[in-house]
């Protein structure tokens, strides 16, 4: 019985046994042999790295975006013709929300022609309330200050250990405002310090509509400015740099007054302390007549504008000399990624962060005659990528960035020229989510390769074999 039960377990044996002293080795044989043992690695090699490979699928979603209701913008932007004076950041949206000139995450750097920065960071100081002025009581008496030009001005700056000059524009309201009390304080100081006798402070004023070339050289973008040279401390260079202050508090005649008075307090005695009370509305001025903006500012999720121009609420400005030309070092939306981050996410995902800058590195500069009054715009469409990795049953989301298209335009402008960024986002989002790869499908398809070339390869040595064995029979029997 164990016999035969034995015998009916060995009847369902696959792997029949061929005695060894009936097999045979062949040349032929071990060739086919060689070639499928190369065919079993290499394709072996091809299911592994396929399995290692990262496999996704992408879908367009609506956005279920996780990081709150506000996005944030990064810029770094240089203005060659804007003075960091007047330059201003600006954000509004389709929501009625308007803040203007945002300074408390944004930096301003002056710069050269070459974008170069040539000092420090600029600081605006604090924003300024209603500038007060002198009541108007019609026309002045006379003139007190002393009228410069490009012919004079070095020489009363050499002469002088104080001058303060009054760069203004004859149709702009806001100098014509400042004149009576301009010339009103002009004369009290004269009288108290003789330019003749004393000599150590003088009020002047420029015309910028006739000495364009003097307001240029020190940067005059907006009117009226009012500068204080020391005499000494205007250095001067090739590239026309030079230290001065500027003028931002009241114009009224007692303010003015008693801040030239401040001014020549501490001259006469090195010793006696300065009044520090003007300090806060005395600035250094721009060192040059650019400016590079830098920050970040956040934003509502809506339709809505960055804006950046020169902007004062006690300063006007022509227009037709302004240009907003500009060069993007960089702008992006979202989240800011470290280039470590950035690295690994492309490493995973090559095709991703390609359109995240897409603005950075280029310069948009207005080649139209002075006079046309000319805002830069850009057009952008932002939309959300997301990359998840499914680990078990759970997602894991591995980068979440906002690329964007970006379309750019040169219009003429009524108003002060601007440089504008519109920005749009898209409802939907780009959702790549990150395949692994089954281990088991790994080990079927590994097992399928090898048991299937091993399979081939012993049919085909098998016809070879049986084609060679006809082959010599045929040749034996022609001998005979």
């Amino acid at each position: 019985m164990a016999g035969l039960s034995s015998s009916r377990l060995k009847s369902m044996d696959f792997y029949r046994k061929i005695p060894r002293d009936l097999t045979e080795a062949s040349l032929s044989g071990a060739g086919l042999s060689i070639v499928a043992a190369l065919a079993m690695v290499f394709l072996f090699g091809m299911e592994l790295s396929n399995y290692l490979a990262v496999n996704t699928s992408t879908s367009v979603i609506v956005d279920k975006s996780t990081d709150g209701d506000f996005l944030r913008i990064d810029f770094n932007i240089s203005f060659p013709a804007l003075s960091c004076e007047f330059a201003a950041v600006d954000v509004s949206d389709v929501l009625g929300t308007n803040r203007l000139n945002i300074t408390k995450t944004v930096r301003k750097y002056s710069i050269d022609h070459d974008l170069k920065p040539t000092g420090a960071e600029f600081h605006s100081g604090p924003i300024m309330q209603l500038i007060k002025h002198d009541e108007y009581v019609g026309e002045h008496e006379g003139e007190g200050s002393v009228t410069l030009s490009a012919r004079n001005f070095d020489v009363y700056s050499n002469q002088f250990p104080i001058l303060v000059v009054n760069f203004y524009a004859p149709w702009c309201y806001w100098s014509n405002r400042l004149k009576p009390s301009w010339e009103k304080a002009s004369k009290i100081m004269a009288e108290r310090y003789d330019p003749e006798t004393d000599g150590r402070i003088i009020l002047a004023k420029v015309d910028c509509t006739e000495e364009g070339e003097l307001c240029r050289r020190h940067h005059i973008q907006g009117y009226p400015s009012i500068r204080i040279f020391r005499k000494g401390s205007d250095v001067r260079d090739e590239h026309g740099h030079h230290e001065h202050e500027s003028y931002y508090g009241d114009r009224d005649t007692e303010t003015l007054v008693q801040t030239m008075e401040n001014l020549v307090a501490p001259i006469p005695a090195l010793h006696h302390k300065p009044d520090n009370s003007t300090q806060s509305i005395k600035r250094p001025a721009p060192s040059t007549g650019g400016c590079r903006v830098e920050g970040y500012v956040r934003v509502k999720k809506v339709p809505g504008n960055l804006i950046i121009s020169a902007r004062s609420g006690s300063h006007s400005f022509d227009t037709s000399l302004m240009n907003m030309s500009h060069v993007v070092s960089h702008l992006s939306f979202g989240m800011k990624f470290s280039a470590k981050a950035m690295v690994e996410a492309k490493r995973l995902m090559p095709y991703i962060g390609r359109s995240h800058d897409k603005l950075n590195g280029q310069a948009f500069v207005n080649q139209r005659d002075i006079g046309a009054n000319v805002t830069i715009e850009h057009y952008l469409q932002i939309v959300k990528t997301e990359v998840v990795s499914m680990k078990g049953s759970r997602e894991h989301t591995i980068i979440e960035e906002y690329e964007y298209t970006a379309h750019s335009s040169l219009a003429e402008s009524v108003d002060i020229p601007v440089a504008k960024f519109h920005f749009e986002l898209s409802p939907m989002q780009v959702l790549i989510t990150e395949l692994p790869n089954s281990f088991s499908h790994f080990i079927t398809n590994v097992c399928a390769i090898i048991g299937g070339i091993f399979t081939v390869a012993g049919i085909l040595d098998s016809i070879l074999h049986n084609t060679i064995r006809l082959v010599k029979k045929v040749e034996l029997g022609k001998n005979f």
